[in-house]
């Protein structure tokens, strides 16, 4: 059995047991729903001090990093969480040293390179990208505060010995952040976009990189 093949027989199967009731869309999301305008760096040209408006810039980016669609990913733990209310994945992964899966049972698995629809269930599609993968246990953000998460993702031991400018780049080009704003039926995707948002963490860059009190 191929791999997207194996995907669907798995979903199939998670179905007929009842145990994907949970993956139903919250709130109503539909595919791709937008999470609303993202302001863009002019939006806080008004806040004279660098250092005030650099964290307001970081605070406006941190509507996507706080996203359901980023933050599922990069869990408090090394079991990954899903759906708009952050629930446990089902079934249940840990990732352990790996950030592409368990032993025996790898993202990929089900995780194709592309979104695939599931017709007549509440799960509606499984996500999917080339690159699907689990943060790394050093880019944990579940339960830390903005200004946390500001500390980790310019702190270069813990943010994949990123530069500034090359946090500029992977928030920009990457293709699994892209995935964020394509996550297929039955998920909402974060404000603005990937262009948007990777301008925003330039703006955050270019004043200074300071973190929300």
């Amino acid at each position: 059995m191929n791999r997207p093949a194996l995907a669907l027989s798995l979903a199939s199967a998670l179905v007929a047991a009842g145990l994907i009731a949970t993956f139903e869309p919250v709130n109503g999301f539909a595919e791709t729903a937008s999470g609303g305008a993202l302001k863009g760096a002019a939006d806080f040209a008004s806040i004279t001090d660098a250092r005030q408006r650099s964290k307001a810039i970081f605070a406006e980016a941190s509507r996507v990093l706080t996203h359901p669609r980023c933050i599922n990913c990069h869990p408090a733990t090394r079991s990954p969480t899903q759906g708009e209310d952050m629930h446990p994945h089902v079934p249940l992964m840990i990732a352990a040293d790996s950030s592409m899966g368990p032993a025996g049972l790898a993202c990929s698995t089900c995780h194709g390179a592309e979104n695939r629809a599931i017709v007549g269930s509440r799960l509606k599609s499984i996500p999917g990208n080339a690159h699907w993968q689990l943060a790394p246990e050093s880019m944990a953000w579940q339960g830390l505060t903005v200004r946390e998460i500001c500390e980790q993702v310019k702190d270069t031991e813990r943010n994949g010995n990123r530069s500034h400018a090359d946090l500029s780049k992977h928030m920009g080009e990457d293709h699994l952040v892209g995935w964020a704003w394509h996550p297929g039926e039955g998920r909402s995707a974060p404000p603005g976009s990937q262009p948007e948002f990777a301008a925003l963490i330039t703006a955050w860059v270019d004043t200074g990189a300071e973190c929300p009190d």
